[in-house]
């Protein structure tokens, strides 16, 4: 067994985090009793979450958690409590506390007048008065408006528009984040790990957002419940479904079509939400392919599925679920299909008024399969899935008004499946399989939230975690002969079931810091490490559905990172109707996976020996500006920054650019109220392209041409920059029938174009020669090709309905 204790943390950092825990956990000897409740919205039943309860007598405030439950201990006296969620009217209660009290809040809808419209989703300050920072949420309603593609509404793609994040381009995969790669972000649908969050090769996403909720990201500043990747967490949590009534929602579009069932199972005790989608290209091109083609199946569908039912105040059981599935198949014999496969079950349970606890056990599963042959008798099918199985406790303290103690665990187990692998050659069978790959990952976690005095509070945490690379398996040991190469077998041994044969722990501390300078300004400053224990296997410009995820081993080191970061943030404006924010961040990283030139990846038994190990560096600025509120509002986001590896071996040990680095980043993004019925949307991306190699040199061998890199560099040139501008139009159905009612029902169309001025954005550039029979004596004519996924302007139109 090889154990491993990374370089944990610095004296400096464990002196800072037991003095701030002191001082913010003394306790007081003034009589205090607790105010706790939950607060939801009176037309649905779902949880407000982030809601304010303002204490006007001492100018403080608390928020609900993601379950719209709040505490709040204070000392006896008199008080008014505001109640506020942007969107809603708010609610004064004025109480006398001299004792406990429960009070559960319901909070209407507010009618928003159209000079008002709204694009926050919480309170006026919360981006100024939060210890948070490097962290943006997005709600599903300004999702909704802006244009995307084929006009679906889609999550990915919205958050893509934020600063520091970005995409290597039309139809990649996933997204990245502050110069880390797509396997570096932890994607979760109500806890359970989405590996491949994309439909349709990247097109769309799995989220389908008639039934997501709320959507946070985090860049940095990440929270010590939270772990197991080194760039971002990007948190979906699904709505719980209509308490009051029972409803209908959802659209017909270009390329497919979803519905949403939702409503009360026992009304005031539980709810349900059902949404599906079928795309269905595959349909409406069918008339138009013969013979072979056909057959073929080019679509994608998902369902996804919650319910809740609260037993008691105390007790509410939570079960929700999803399925995904893409189908790429050119002919009866020829094509891959992949997908998602997850459920949670969750139980709520309040121990008092002032320990609320969950207990959640997450099932998750990915799997890709790829298949293909002549006949019967010539084919070959590779079937490939990662599987896990968790259990996280979480348990969350209401100290005081000034202090939230949150503390848990984390259990992870992986199944990783690389390659079932089999076929038949010539009526030979072939069986390449490899074997089955089991691992453990453990986490118990702590974290505070405390606020010194009006000005200062800081949020400050630590996670302790530990990863087991766990046998049957055959061990391998290897040698390094030259750097940047394949590497030699020394020796094979085996492990026995269960047995550890790498262990791995890391110390995880967070912290963050607010210094509030005016109630319209404030200065933020963090640090947090996280560690990756599983890794993504792929060199291609963008993560596709083959790519393999494996696990750390004897001979692959967990990732990890330590993230630094500053910020301003102001808002300015009659009621704040402008908010900016300027972050610098620097994160260095250990352990990146990089790949040797010719790189063996799929269905290799020794792919240990293909891999590389190297660090990473990434750092930049980013500018937000964002207009909240008028007929005319929206943001714009720019990012400068930087993302370099170095690695023994390669580029000559110099640093070199990241696949996915990106100096420029711009966004602007806008919406327009033109009355009642008709709104505007557009939104202009312009990147830097991405770095890519290119050869240096070449040699003629009978007639072919050979191209190569004659200074073994990597990512020595970039492909050009990348822009395109998308608008859509909303029309709303009319809300009042001919005879004066309200409508119970409603439905808009929304028209888009995307990519308007068709621009051939570039996605790689490769090389190639002419097909002409050469002329001896003549130089080989060449060519560069430049591919581009989308060329052309793209409109779309779309029909959505609820009742």
């Amino acid at each position: 067994m090889i154990f491993h204790i990374e370089n944990i943390l610095s004296n400096n950092s464990i002196v800072l985090f037991i003095f701030f825990f002191l001082l913010s956990s003394g306790a007081m000897a003034e009589e205090k009793f607790t105010i706790s409740g939950y607060i939801k919205d009176a037309t649905t039943g779902e949880a407000l979450v982030g809601t304010t309860i303002y204490v006007e007598e001492l100018s403080g405030s608390a928020q609900t958690n993601i379950y719209g439950f709040y505490s709040l201990t204070l000392p006896t006296g008199k008080y008014t409590l505001a109640y506020r969620y942007v969107g809603f009217v708010s609610l004064i209660r004025k109480i006398d506390l001299i004792e406990d009290e429960q009070i559960n809040i319901e909070l209407s809808r507010g009618d928003v007048q159209l000079e008002e419209i709204i694009i926050k989703g919480t309170h006026e300050d919360e981006n100024v008065a939060s210890t948070e920072m490097s962290t943006d949420e997005m709600g599903i309603n300004i999702i909704r408006k802006v244009p995307a593609f084929l006009g679906e509404v889609d999550v990915i793609k919205s958050i893509q528009l934020l600063p520091g994040v970005s995409t290597v381009g039309e139809g990649a995969s996933g997204f990245n984040v502050r110069g880390g790669g797509v396997g570096q972000n932890l994607v979760l649908l109500d806890e359970a790990s989405i590996y491949n969050p994309s439909h349709m090769l990247g097109f769309f996403s799995v989220f389908n957002p008639d039934a997501v909720k709320d959507i946070k990201l985090y860049k940095g500043s990440v929270p010590a419940r939270y772990g197991g990747r080194i760039a971002s967490i990007l948190d979906v949590r699904l709505k719980d479904g209509n308490a009051k009534k029972f409803g209908v929602q959802g659209g017909v579009g270009t390329i497919f079509s979803r519905l949403a069932v939702e409503g009360p199972t026992i009304k005031n005790r539980g709810s349900f939400i059902l949404a599906g989608r079928r795309s269905y290209i595959d349909v409406l091109a069918k008339p138009f392919f013969r013979d072979a083609l056909a057959n073929k199946k080019l679509n994608f569908y998902d369902l996804t599925f919650k319910t809740n039912y609260n037993f008691n105040q105390n007790n509410t059981i939570y079960l929700s679920g999803y399925l995904g599935r893409d189908k790429f198949q050119f002919a009866n014999n020829k094509g891959f299909f992949w997908g998602n496969k997850t459920a949670t079950v969750r139980w709520n349970h309040l121990f008092s008024n002032r320990l609320f606890s969950s207990f959640t056990t997450i099932f998750s599963d990915y799997d890709y399969s790829l298949f293909f042959g002549d006949s019967d008798i010539d084919k070959f099918e590779w079937k490939s899935r990662i599987r896990t199985v968790n259990f996280k406790p979480e348990f969350t303290y209401y100290i005081n008004s000034s202090n939230k103690l949150t503390f848990g665990g984390d259990l992870i187990y992986y199944k990783f499946s690389p390659a079932d692998a089999k076929g038949l050659s010539n009526g030979a069978y072939v069986n390449v399989s490899l074997e089955k790959i089991n691992s453990l990952e453990s986490a118990l976690f702590i974290g505070n939230e405390t606020k010194f005095n009006e000005a200062i509070s800081a949020q400050y945490g630590l996670r302790i975690s530990n990863f087991q690379y766990l046998g049957p398996a055959n061990v391998y040991e290897w040698e390094t002969t030259e750097p940047g190469k394949r590497k030699d077998l020394v020796s094979v041994s085996r492990a026995e079931k269960y047995e550890s044969i790498a262990s791995y722990t890391n110390l995880e501390p967070r912290i963050s810091l607010k210094v509030q300078t005016m109630p319209s300004m404030s200065c933020n400053a963090s640090y947090n490490r996280m560690s990756q224990y599983i890794h993504l296997i792929s060199n291609t410009t963008a993560s596709n559905p083959l790519d393999v995820w494996r696990p750390s081993t004897n001979n692959i080191l967990p990732q990890t990172g330590d993230q630094y970061a500053l910020g301003f943030f102001r808002n300015f404006g009659q009621n704040n109707k402008y908010e900016i924010s300027i972050e610098g961040y620097y994160r260095n990283t250990k352990n990146q996976i990089e790949y040797i030139d010719g790189a063996d990846l799929l269905i290799n038994e020794f792919l240990e020996a293909d891999l590389l190990s190297g660090k990473g560096r990434a750092m930049g600025l980013e500018f937000y500006l964002k207009k909240n509120t008028g007929k005319l509002n929206g943001w714009i986001s720019y990012t400068i920054g930087k993302s370099e590896l170095q690695v023994n071996g390669i580029n000559s040990n110099n640093w070199y650019p990241t696949r996915f680095d990106q100096r420029h980043n711009l966004k602007l993004v806008g919406f327009y109220e033109l009355n009642q019925r008709w709104t505007f949307s557009a939104n202009f991306v312009f990147l830097s392209g991405t770095p890519t190699t290119f050869p240096t040199d070449r040699f003629t061998q009978q007639e072919y041409l050979i191209l190569y890199d004659g200074y073994y560099s990597r990512n020595n040139v970039r492909i050009p920059n990348f822009h395109r501008l998308d608008v859509s139009a909303t029309l709303h159905g009319k809300k009042y029938k001919k005879n004066g009612k309200l409508r119970k029902n409603s439905d808009y169309w929304v028209f888009g174009f995307y990519n308007v001025y068709a621009r051939r954005n570039p996605f790689s550039i490769y090389f190639s020669q002419g097909t002409e029979r050469q002329v001896t004596g003549q130089p080989i004519e060449t060519f560069a090709t430049q591919v581009a996924i989308i060329g052309t302007i793209v409109p779309a139109i779309s029909y959505n309905f609820n009742f």
